[in-house]
């Protein structure tokens, strides 16, 4: 994880380096530091509004009884996104515009739900068994399931007032 991290932050400036130096061929000085500034503008903006919304949305869903974890997992992109806007350069604005596009950003809670689901297995005591996929045999199982053992107590904050 450690190799990532490093490879990632050091090939991240030196493209966006890259893309500097070639657009700044290209269209000039001005234009492009006009852009880097157009871009953190916009971007801070579209961030604000995105944000006030994944709010929004997680106080509705907290109001009706619900989890929010997708609006959480909405606010942490957009806050993602927001500090790659924040960053100078067109590779980062890309991903930051990016997240900020609720489409795009389904697509990537899809992506991370999957893998979370590969790695966790959820147990019942009512069901004494593990949710997992089924095959034609029944359930399949893994040589050694990891398990989270939950104990939960149901609590009526409003009693029945007869």
């Amino acid at each position: 994880m450690f190799a990532k991290l490093l490879l990632l932050f050091i090939l991240v400036p030196i493209l966006e380096l890259a893309i500097f130096v070639a657009l700044g061929d290209k269209i000039g000085l001005p234009p492009t530091l006009g852009i880097i500034v157009l871009t953190a503008i916009l971007g801070a903006y579209l961030t604000k509004s995105q944000g006030i919304k994944a709010l929004n949305k997680y106080q509705q869903a907290l109001a009706q009884g619900k989890l929010p974890h997708d609006e959480v997992m909405d606010g942490l992109m957009i806050l993602i996104a927001g500090a790659v806007l924040l960053t100078p350069g067109f590779l980062t604005d890309a991903i930051g515009f990016s997240l900020l596009i609720p489409p795009f950003r389904r697509v990537i809670k899809a992506v991370i739900k999957d893998r979370l689901r590969e790695r966790a297995n959820v147990v019942s005591q009512n069901v004494n068994a593990a949710t997992q996929p089924f095959t034609q045999e029944g359930p399949a199982r893994s040589e050694s399931p990891k398990v989270i053992n939950v104990e939960v107590e149901v609590v009526d904050d409003h009693p029945d007032q007869s």
